[in-house]
């Protein structure tokens, strides 16, 4: 059974069934179910406009939905809603820590504001620092941190309640390689101390390799779900993907394999390198004899599984960002 049909919920820290959310005449969200395994990474994917920052405050009890529901830890969002906030912890696309505090007053504040004594919140801003490898920084007024420095700090600020479910709403947008692998061994981490994350992002690499299952969702409702690998499989199979030595072939090189496998080739980097989905892998030494047939070179010729990001737009029809967010 898909996990995003309608099941009992003991197992899931988070379950929404129906979810229906309208800004005017635009339906952001149109009947979203999904459930999230306690102790797991569920990645939330899908087209800027689809959805995704809606389903985040929704279950964040930000907003509330016009129908449906959604339990997080065995309360409703709705009716329970405060027992919810006690429970989860949020960090969005935008670091929401004060610029001219340091590291550690913006801890210790959201520490009070939680009600923490004063010296439970240092403590606690304390621990954060040390376990974010922000201590040496701790001191600093933060619009002094990087970009990286500063999405750690948010993450941190999110933890300071010792939340058991955590919402990611693109949270490596804009960070470097090096400060994106960072947040993803802090993701990582805090999921093997029992932390269930809900993760959004439009980064098909992030949504492969920290989520064991992923619901892919378009024009506000849910389109796929499964795990990485069974909707690299549902997309169809493999990729098969040539290069000729002489690009001054390439385009005998792209009639010869739409006429093997009836689909025009995608063309990635400059051009030249041929991507197109088969069902069959003998294509791959069909393609190898026509090749023969008409000395034709190959300087690069293979088989693979489709990329995250292949299935998305197999599934979409379109890239992740080519619409705008809907207001929401």
């Amino acid at each position: 059974m898909s996990h995003s049909q309608t099941r009992g919920q003991p197992e899931y820290a988070i379950h929404a069934e129906g979810m229906v959310k309208r800004f005017g005449k635009t339906v952001a969200l149109d009947g979203v179910n999904l459930s999230v395994r306690a102790g797991t990474v569920l990645g939330l994917l899908g087209p800027n406009g689809a959805g995704k920052t809606t389903v985040v405050r929704a279950l964040a009890t930000l907003i509330r939905p016009d129908a449906g529901h959604a339990v997080v830890g065995g309360f409703d969002v709705v009716r329970d809603a405060q027992k919810v906030r006690e429970l989860i912890g949020l960090t969005g696309q935008y670091a929401a820590v004060d610029e001219e505090m340091t590291g550690i007053e913006n801890l210790i504040l959201i520490g009070r504001l939680l009600d923490l004594s004063r010296a439970t919140a240092r403590r606690r801003a304390n621990e954060l620092l040390e376990r974010f490898e922000l201590t040496d920084a701790g001191g600093r007024a933060t619009k002094t941190y990087s970009g990286g420095m500063r999405r750690r700090l948010d993450l941190a600020a999110s933890l300071v309640g010792n939340p058991r479910v955590l919402y990611l709403d693109e949270p490596t947008t804009g960070l470097d390689p090096h400060s994106q692998g960072e947040v993803w061994n802090i993701v990582r981490s805090l999921v093997a101390d029992g932390v269930t994350v809900l993760l959004t992002t439009q980064y098909m690499d992030e949504a492969d390799r920290l989520a064991s299952e992923i619901v892919v969702i378009d024009h506000g409702r849910v389109i796929a779900d499964g795990t990485p690998d069974e909707l690299k499989t549902a997309v169809g199979g493999q990729i098969l993907e040539a290069r000729a030595a002489d690009t001054t072939k390439t385009e005998t090189l792209a009639a010869m394999m739409q006429g093997l496998v009836g689909t025009e080739p995608a063309r990635e980097g400059d051009g030249t390198l041929l991507t197109v989905p088969v069902a069959d892998p003998a294509m791959l030494p069909a393609l190898v004899r026509r090749l023969d047939e008409v000395d034709i070179v190959a300087s690069e010729l293979a088989l693979r599984r489709p990329s995250l990001g292949e299935v998305f737009l197999a599934l979409t029809g379109h890239g992740t960002d080519d619409k705008e967010e809907v207001a929401a």
